[in-house]
């Protein structure tokens, strides 16, 4: 029997436990605290409320089968939007898998999961280093509930503070960790092994950090045929529509992004992916009317203006994968 599985990753846009979370170190609060100054409880909660509501609302109301996050504070965030995944989601009982990192905002990658489906193995946190703050590239190695290895890598890439040239050599380093990590994998396990890539880049399909340094690539035959480790950018495609997963100054900017690895693309593969599935989830309320469909944020933190209405800064993107017997 095939099993079809419905991936997603979203940037959660700042979910940050409350204002005097008494578990926040003190450095963080240094560098953090006054973002956080109307940051209470309840809009903690409301936000995840909001979250939950749009989790919920994907694969037609069952929610994703796996899920990659940024922009998460800690685990005790996650563990309260998995509480309410639960009671929105009944049907499924969600497990997380994260790492903290020394972001200097302090915002984690994580999976969620289900674990009925899937089981959470090795973890491997690549930390990717500027100077001015750090990301993180959190890779696990899973394994399907028919005991197949299949390998996950969630990023969050350096951001365009300063400028997107200026900044740009910090996303080729997260590119070139991203493809020595990938290269392990195949040197550790075999070119065979199925490969899935997610994250909130920070660069589009075309930029050079994802081109040349990531072998990120939109050519499916070039993947097929190559003994690089090459991956296929599937999200090539949402280019075409003219909107983005994140806008700036009104203009869209796909850089939320799902990749595959050869092994993915094979036609007898037993985990592969379908090309055609990817897309931005824009459910009813999540996005804006009118000339410009950017998301709408939730906002409340660091001056940014509140709505609690509003969900993320970030649309997700999802994909189906398909697992034989």
């Amino acid at each position: 029997m095939v099993s079809t599985y419905r991936v997603a990753w979203w940037n959660l846009e700042n979910l940050f436990d409350e204002r005097d979370a008494p578990d926040r170190s003190d450095k963080l609060r240094r560098a953090i605290g006054r973002d956080l100054a109307t940051w209470t409880r309840a809009r903690r909660d409301a936000k995840i409320g909001q979250l939950a509501a749009a989790i919920s609302g994907m694969s037609d109301g069952a929610g994703p089968d796996l899920l990659g996050v940024c922009e998460v504070e800690n685990a005790r965030v996650l563990g309260l939007l998995l509480d309410r995944l639960a009671a929105v989601l009944p049907a499924r009982s969600y497990a997380v898998v994260h790492a903290d990192t020394s972001d200097q905002r302090g915002i984690d990658v994580a999976f969620l999961y289900d674990p009925a489906l899937f089981t959470a193995g090795e973890l491997f946190q690549h930390v990717v280093m500027r100077r001015t703050a750090t990301r993180e590239i959190l890779q696990v190695n899973f394994r399907t509930h028919r005991d197949r290895l299949w390998v996950l890598f969630a990023n969050h890439w350096p951001s365009r503070r300063g400028g997107a040239e200026q900044s740009a050599g910090y996303r080729a380093i997260a590119g070139e960790t991203l493809a020595y990590f990938h290269e392990r994998v195949r040197d550790i396990h075999g070119a065979s092994t199925p490969v899935l890539v997610m994250g909130d880049f920070n660069d589009e399909p075309f930029d050079v950090s994802l081109v040349r340094h990531a072998l990120s690539v939109r050519q499916d035959a070039r993947v097929r045929a190559g003994r690089n480790p090459y991956l296929l950018n599937l999200t090539w495609e949402v280019l075409g529509e003219r909107a983005g997963t994140f806008y700036f100054d009104n203009e869209p900017n796909v850089l939320d992004q799902i990749l595959v690895n050869r092994a993915m693309l094979q036609p007898d593969a037993p985990i592969s992916v379908v090309p055609a599935s990817v897309e931005v989830v824009r459910l009813p309320g999540m996005v804006a009317q009118g000339r410009y469909p950017y998301p709408i944020a939730f906002g409340g933190i660091g001056g940014r203006t509140l709505d609690e209405h509003g969900y993320s800064d970030h649309s997700p993107v999802t994909v189906d994968v398909v697992e034989e017997d």
